[in-house]
């Protein structure tokens, strides 16, 4: 079990902060001088395999990346396998070299298809699911989110597997008036389709029956992780993917995980002034 420190801590009209210390995991040195609540007293799954689903995209990547190095198991299912790379804000020097490790198997399948999401429950017995979808919707279709997902639930259901952290976005759901004026304006145009498969994947999520955590990042980065993640009740800053990840990790493996059931928007930074970055940094593209 990781040696964890979980720091709580009250942001004044916009949020309430995760900080999180590890101190045994490598890919992160994380401090903080604020009042800290030991995980000792919380009880944590006995997670020995975890499904990620998306596994070569860069949020995936990540907690493919960060579940291995925990020591974790992992299954994961995406179009392209040998795009299955160490990512650039948890992987250091290493990052972009392809990921290997003896606990990590890659099916190389489409998740709108049934068949190919029952091959990763199949593999082995799954304890935690992490669905982390993306792709433009001229390449991949209107619905791929909602399909996809509604696939990866009936194979849960049937396996009898019960915890699921999906990621989608700030600006989906309920949380349209969490986003920025001019984000919202590209929600009603440009990414009209997008959105809408976004707030059908989070209803059939919603609607399942599982232990669910439906994660909306605010401007998500590829820098190194902070640590440092804020539940926003305004509108979100940025967030790296690998923060991103370790909340997703939490989600599925601790058994008491405070937000099962819920929805929330997080970031890094405080929970103003957030302008989407399209820049090919951000999409890892530099």
């Amino acid at each position: 079990m990781k040696g964890y420190t979980i720091l709580f801590t009250c942001l004044i009209g916009t949020a309430s902060a995760f900080t999180f210390v590890s101190h045994t995991n490598p890919i992160a040195g994380r401090t903080a001088s604020c009042k800290s609540i030991s995980r000792s007293g919380r009880t944590e799954l006995n997670m020995k395999t975890i499904a990620v689903f998306g596994a070569s995209g860069l949020t995936a990547a990540e907690c493919v990346y960060q579940a291995l190095k925990d020591g974790d198991k992992v299954i994961g299912l995406t179009r392209n396998p040998s795009k299955v790379v160490i990512p650039k804000g948890s992987g250091g020097p290493d990052a972009d070299k392809p990921l290997s490790d003896p606990n990590l198997t890659v099916i190389g399948g489409d998740v709108t298809k049934a068949a190919d999401v029952a091959k990763v429950f199949d593999a082995a017995p799954i304890d935690g699911v992490i669905v982390a979808l993306g792709g433009k919707t001229s390449d991949v279709g209107d619905t791929m989110l909602t399909d996809g997902t509604n696939n990866i639930i009936a194979a849960m259901k049937d396996k009898g597997v019960k915890r699921i952290a999906i990621v989608t976005s700030i600006g989906a759901g309920d949380s349209k008036d969490q986003a920025p004026f001019a984000f919202k304006i590209l929600m009603m145009t440009v990414m009209k389709k997008i959105f809408n498969d976004k707030n059908n994947q989070e209803k059939a999520v919603e609607q399942s029956g599982l232990e669910y955590c439906i994660v909306r990042p605010g401007g998500l980065t590829v820098d190194a992780p902070t640590g440092v993640i804020n539940v926003i009740d305004g509108e979100a800053g940025s967030i790296p993917r690998a923060d991103v990840a370790q909340f997703c990790l939490e989600a599925v493996k601790d058994e008491d995980f405070p937000y099962i059931g819920k929805a929330p928007c997080i970031s890094s930074l405080g929970g103003t002034s957030w302008t989407k970055d399209r820049s090919k940094a951000a999409r890892g593209e530099m």
